[in-house]
C-alpha cells in the first residue's frame, strides 16, 4: 500500500486505465496473482468483469482469453494497431508493442510484451519462512552468483607495484636505469600481500529452525562453493556438509546435506555442538579466521556452557557473526537465556530473515 500511495503521488490518474496500471504495477508482485488482482480490481471499479484487458470495453479490442496460452507463460494484453508509440494508451513505457505480431494472434492484432519483475525481488521484504520451494530455488540460484566479498588479511609478503603504502628501494633503482638514474621520476611502491581468511558456517536444523534452514543451507552452499570455506549443521550434534554443499546441481546438494544430518527438526544442543567443533580437527581453522553462526539462541545446555563455549571462540576466531532470523521481528530482544549469553561474545547480531537483509551479512563477513 505504501507503493501504491507513492506511484499515486508521482503520477495522479486522471482516467481508468492510468489508475488500473498505478496499481498493478506497484502491487502486484508475482505473475500469478495477476488473474486474480484484475478480478478484484473488475469488481471494485467496473460494473462487469472485463478479463486481463480492463479497457477492452473502451478501445473495442477483446481480450485475449486466458486459455490461449499455457498456465505457466505470461500472457499479452492486447493493443491497438496503428497507433503512434508515443501515444501507447496511457500504458508503462515497457508494454509498448513489439516490432512483430504474437504467433498466436492473428494479422490484425499487434500484442504487448508482459514484463513482470523478478519473483525474488518481489519478495525482498518476505522471511525466509513464507518461501516456497519455487523461490527457495530461485534464491539458491542468486547466492550463487552474488560473489560477497571474502574477509582478507594481510599478509608478512610484500608486492611492489604502482600503488602501496612504502616505497620499493630495489624496484625503484632497478627503474632508474630506464631514466638516467633518476628514481624519483619512476617510484614503485610496494604493499603487504591479502590473503583470505578462513570461514567457518555453523546452522540450526533444529525443530525451532526448520522453517529457515533451507534458506540457510543455500547460503552456505554459496560460500562452500568456493572451496575456502568450511559448513556445519547442528541439532543434538555436529555434522560436517562441506562435501555435500560443494556439489554442482542445487537439488542434489540439499539432498546429500539432509541424509548426512540424521538428527535434523530434533532438539537443539548448541553449546555442546559449537565445543564438538573446538576440538575437532577444524577447530584449528577458526584461528583468525571469521565464524557465522545461524541459530534463533533456543538451547538446551545450560547457558553457562554457551557463554565458556563462547569465550573460546571469541579468542580464537577474528570476527563472530551471529545469525538469528527472530531478530527481524519488530520489538524483538534476545531475552532468552542463551542467547543472552552469547551476545557479549558476538562482533555483529544480524536477523539475515530476508533477502534484503543479506547484504548486510555480505558486509559483516567482509569487515573480518
Amino acid at each position: 500500500m505504501a507503493d501504491l500511495c507513492e506511484a499515486l503521488g508521482a503520477a495522479p490518474p486522471v482516467r481508468l486505465d492510468e489508475l488500473y496500471w498505478s496499481m498493478r504495477v506497484s502491487m502486484v508482485r508475482r505473475q500469478p496473482d495477476l488473474e486474480t488482482f484484475d478480478r478484484v480490481f473488475a469488481a471494485a471499479f467496473l460494473e462487469t468483469e472485463q478479463g486481463i484487458d480492463p479497457h477492452a470495453r473502451r478501445s473495442g479490442v477483446q481480450a485475449s482469453e486466458p486459455d490461449t496460452f499455457p498456465p505457466d507463460a505470461l500472457v499479452s494484453v492486447p493493443g491497438r494497431r496503428g497507433r503512434d508509440e508515443s501515444d501507447a494508451g496511457g500504458l508503462p513505457w515497457h508494454t509498448l508493442p513489439r516490432s512483430t505480431p504474437d504467433e498466436h494472434s492473428s494479422d490484425d492484432a499487434m500484442f504487448l510484451p508482459e514484463l513482470m519483475p523478478s519473483s525474488l525481488a518481489g519478495m525482498a521484504h518476505t522471511p525466509f519462512d513464507e518461501f516456497d520451494d519455487e523461490l527457495l530455488t530461485a534464491l539458491g540460484r542468486w547466492l550463487e552468483h552474488a560473489a560477497p566479498q571474502w574477509p582478507v588479511r594481510k599478509s608478512r609478503r610484500v608486492r611492489a607495484g604502482r600503488r602501496g603504502e612504502s616505497i620499493a628501494l630495489r624496484q625503484t633503482i632497478s627503474a632508474s636505469r630506464r631514466t638516467g638514474w633518476e628514481p624519483l621520476l619512476d617510484l614503485r611502491r610496494q604493499r603487504r600481500v591479502e590473503r583470505p581468511r578462513s570461514l567457518t558456517l555453523v546452522t540450526d536444523v533444529s525443530a525451532s529452525m526448520q522453517s529457515y534452514s533451507a534458506a540457510y543451507l543455500h547460503l552456505m552452499r554459496a560460500f562452500a562453493r568456493t572451496g575456502r570455506a568450511e559448513t556445519f549443521a547442528f541439532s543434538t550434534s555436529l555434522t560436517r556438509l562441506t562435501p555435500a554443499l560443494v556439489h554442482r546441481s542445487a537439488a542434489k546438494a540439499l539432498e546429500l546435506a539432509d541424509q548426512r544430518v540424521v538428527d535434523r527438526y530434533g532438539g537443539t544442543h548448541l553449546a555442546r555442538s559449537l565445543r564438538d567443533l573446538l576440538a575437532s580437527r577444524h577447530g584449528a581453522t577458526l584461528r583468525g579466521g571469521v565464524l557465522i553462526i545461524a541459530s534463533d539462541g533456543w538451547d538446551s545446555d545450560p547457558p553457562e556452557e554457551l557463554r565458556a563455549v563462547m569465550a573460546r571462540l571469541a579468542r580464537r576466531a577474528r570476527r563472530v557473526v551471529w545469525l538469528n532470523p527472530r531478530a527481524g521481528v519488530p520489538g524483538f530482544e534476545p531475552l532468552v537465556g542463551s542467547m543472552a549469553a552469547a551476545l557479549p561474545f558476538c562482533d555483529a547480531f544480524l536477523p539475515a530473515h530476508t533477502v534484503a537483509a543479506l547484504p548486510d551479512v555480505f558486509a559483516a563477513v567482509a569487515a573480518g
